[in-house]
């Protein structure tokens, strides 16, 4: 399980809130030199320690102004279940009974980390466990960077002589996309080398498509991007997915050839969950080659995860092939997602947490600022 959490102190500044030059001004503001940051970075984020007293390449001093002004304080693990296949999903507590899941995907060949952005989600998506939560607040930096604290410490450093977390996924509660500030400090921390050190290409971001921010975030980020979009035409997407109303497939489409040009060798991961009868004919899948092709892609197709009363059925086994195959036979590379964690309700859409959720109600129409 992870460290004991401490109870927040008021006035005092959670330093897992604070990316390498934050933390590199914050030191400067208490009379030192900026290089504090790495030293104390490398205390938190490589030996996972939340005692100042325990930070021995710091003056005494320092460490004792460090402990009047400053916390370092990762959200609590309230949950720790595991799979049967090997699958771990953490239920993670913050305020007023809110909660959010955080999940381990282990493989042979990697350990992927799917975390959440937000407490519920804004978006509607009707096929989302998630989304019948409804939306209560944005994740802080350290709510976010906290669950890959929390799970580093609960996994340990290493698995079967590997580096247990190799992949961090933004792919849990939320669209990170309406959370920009605070996911782009977290995901800055995932691969900064003082952090986890996660390779740039091995953190994905996971949106349904809010195009004013992926223009913005082609600036100040290089992450992986996968795009939510499940249809391949506007009216049925319009259903899936009702931010498609605001933003059409084609400025979705538009944007992300924006994101990964000039960029060699990356590309696009498109997230397509299979639903029976509704976006898993032959007709949709070529329509769906005809969409992507001229962008360097990669399709995931995700077998529906049931959840009480959702109203969708998983295609067939024999829908899903036929589906691969027409896309494969385009020249697009297709994956099927093995489906990981179904027992404990750990697998993509499933998440579902615990959610006050204000300020919408499930139903209501979304309103974004453009």
């Amino acid at each position: 399980m992870g460290a004991p959490v401490a109870t927040p102190v008021a006035g005092k500044v959670n330093l897992l809130d604070l990316d390498r030059r934050d933390l590199e001004a914050f030191c400067v503001a208490l009379g030192e030199k900026s290089f504090r940051a790495a030293q104390i970075m490398k205390w938190i984020y490589h030996e996972r320690v939340t005692d100042f007293a325990a930070m021995t390449n710091l003056s005494k001093a320092l460490r004792e102004r460090l402990a009047a002004c400053a916390e370092i304080r990762p959200p609590e693990l309230a949950l720790d279940q595991g799979s049967r296949d090997g699958s771990h999903k953490w239920l993670i507590r913050l305020d007023s009974g809110n909660c959010i899941e955080t999940v381990f995907i282990p493989e042979p060949d990697r350990g992927t980390l799917c975390v959440s952005s937000q407490i519920g989600c804004p978006l509607d998506c009707s096929f989302c466990a998630t989304a019948r939560q409804g939306f209560n607040r944005n994740l802080t930096v350290s709510e976010i960077i906290g669950q890959v604290w929390q799970a580093s410490q609960s996994l340990g450093e290493v698995r079967n002589g590997n580096r247990a977390i190799t992949n961090i996924v933004l792919m849990g509660m939320g669209e990170p996309l309406l959370n920009f500030d605070n996911v782009v400090k977290a995901t800055d921390l995932m691969q900064d080398d003082l952090g986890f050190g996660i390779s740039k290409r091995r953190v994905t971001l996971s949106t349904a498509g809010v195009v004013p921010a992926l223009y913005r975030l082609k600036e100040v980020s290089e992450v992986s991007l996968a795009v939510s979009l499940h249809a391949p035409d506007d009216g049925l997407r319009n259903q899936l997915v009702p931010l498609n109303r605001k933003y059409p497939i084609a400025e979705l489409l538009a944007a992300c050839r924006h994101y990964i040009a000039g960029r060699p060798h990356r590309r696009i991961t498109w997230e397509y969950v299979l639903l029976e009868g509704v976006n898993d004919s032959e007709a949709q899948a070529h329509a769906l080659a005809a969409l992507v092709e001229s962008i360097p892609s990669k399709i995931n197709l995700i077998p529906f995860n049931p959840f009480p009363d959702a109203g969708y059925r998983r295609s067939g086994p024999a829908a899903i092939a036929r589906f691969q195959a027409i896309l494969t036979a385009r020249g697009l590379t297709a994956i099927t997602r093995k489906t990981r964690g179904d027992d404990i309700a750990a697998a993509c859409g499933q998440l579902a947490g615990q959610v006050q959720a204000r300020g919408r109600r499930p139903g209501r129409p979304l309103r974004l600022a453009s």
